[in-house]
């Protein structure tokens, strides 16, 4: 079973046997795990001798409206489940343990690429990611940071702050975890209604026949935006509200648009189709990774 700390100090103090002896991997996660998150674990086990996972439900994260007060706080389930893939230490912290002063006056801001895509929809929240990460890295000093690629927007804009800021830590990014119909496992799957979860892996599917349609270059005849609004209209048929859908290179770079001909010139052959979308209260987040043929 895996040791609790809910203190920093208390976690620092467990820690300090291991700087510089043994490599410590951190898995960042706001709880009410799922196989998602143990898949996390089993991946940074692979990669570090000690496995470090906090559990908090960061409230700089969720804007006015959002789910914070209703957001499963499963922590003893969790516990056990962390159990059964080996972590070593669980981090759950109380939100006066992370934040002496709230709102906090200090804040962590990753710049444009924030400003997109969950960002426009979300103001703040990738604020609240930031400063978030920053202070679980400068707590447990990782070597080895597990995030899933899931929150694609999420990962890009840490393995930025990770650069940008020199901490001297390796992002590895973990492939989605689906269930067997396709549906990227979330949290918030829990929100869903049995019809509702029936009909949730239609977005996959969508993202699915979207990626074929660029790597068959129908783009070329078509334009991004045909696809991509036609796509979403399919997604939309199918009872989601759609928040957003993009086609960005692999660093969320956008597609610049061809001046003559106002379909977009593609510099990049790696490609990501992002979509989120609602599903009666589950906002679902999903992502494909596409490889398409350059333009002679």
């Amino acid at each position: 079973m895996p040791t609790i700390y809910h203190h920093i100090s208390a976690l620092r103090h467990a820690l300090t046997l291991y700087y510089g002896r043994q490599s410590i991997a951190l898995v960042p996660t706001m709880g009410n795990l799922h196989d998602g998150h143990l898949e996390l674990v089993r991946i940074a086990k692979q990669h570090a001798d000690i496995v470090v996972v906090s559990i908090f439900v960061n409230p700089t994260q969720f804007g006015i409206g959002e789910d914070f007060d209703s957001y499963p706080r499963t922590l003893e389930d969790d516990v056990a489940k962390l159990a059964t893939v080996g972590a070593d230490y669980v981090f759950a912290p109380s939100i006066d343990e992370m934040y002496p002063v709230l709102p906090p006056p200090t804040s962590v801001r990753a710049g444009e690429i924030t400003s997109q895509l969950c960002g426009q929809s979300r103001p703040g929240h990738f604020d609240g990611v930031g400063i978030v990460v920053s202070k679980l890295f400068n707590i447990v000093q990782p070597d080895v940071a597990v995030f899933g690629q899931k929150d694609y927007q999420q990962l890009a804009i840490i393995q930025q702050l990770v650069r940008d800021l020199s901490y001297p830590i390796k992002i590895i990014g973990a492939p989605i975890v689906r269930a067997e119909d396709g549906l990227a496992l979330s949290s918030r799957n829990q929100y869903l209604s049995d019809s509702e979860r029936k009909i949730a892996p239609v977005l996959h599917q969508e993202l699915q026949r979207l990626a074929e349609q660029l790597k068959n270059s129908e783009y070329r005849e078509q334009g991004f935006e045909s696809l991509l609004t036609a796509t979403k209209a399919r997604i939309t048929e199918a009872g989601f509200t759609v928040d957003y859908l993009d086609i960005k290179t692999a660093q969320l770079d956008s597609l610049e648009a061809n001046e003559a001909t106002g379909n977009c010139n593609i510099n990049s052959e790696n490609l990501v189709i992002l979509v989120a979308a609602w599903l009666g209260r589950a906002r679902l987040l999903d992502n494909q990774l596409v490889t398409v043929k350059l333009p002679l």
